[in-house]
């Protein structure tokens, strides 16, 4: 048990400091832009989501490794064992799309779980941080 905690909270803890850095950086960099705000804006979004695949691509390395790692439990249904099939999976998990074609069994279950939460708030945090980014240089035409 503990060491599922473990490793689940050293990968929500790398995508959240990973995800602050991100936000940090472009916040630290669109207001140096010699562009005009809506590419301020679109720079900003398109980091976003770049900030967001590499992300959900640390929860799919996870989902790779305890799925052929011994005691972790396993992944089922349509799915070959593929490092694409893990990230397949947490792309519909981070987003909480859960199609339910990849099913976790074992302590898997518990990575899936945290995945979607921790999904949810970063997707959140992504959307407050272009509206206040969006709300900082609407004016600034």
């Amino acid at each position: 048990m503990l060491k599922i905690f473990i490793l689940n909270a050293t990968v929500v803890a790398l995508v959240v400091v990973i995800h602050y850095e991100f936000l940090y950086r472009v916040s630290q960099y669109i207001p140096r832009m010699k562009l005009k705000h809506r590419l301020r804006i679109l720079f900003g979004v398109f980091a976003a989501l770049v900030a967001h695949a590499v992300e959900i691509w640390i929860f799919a390395l996870a989902y790779y490794f305890m799925h052929h790692a011994d005691g972790w439990g396993h992944l089922e249904g349509n799915f070959n064992g593929s490092l694409l099939d893990c990230s397949y999976l947490s792309f519909t998990t981070f987003t909480t799309l859960g199609f339910g074609d990849i099913q976790p069994i074992g302590a898997l279950r518990h990575l899936t779980g945290i995945e979607s939460l921790t999904g949810l708030v970063l997707i959140t945090w992504t959307a407050s941080f272009l509206y206040y980014e969006m709300q900082r240089y609407w004016d600034n035409k």
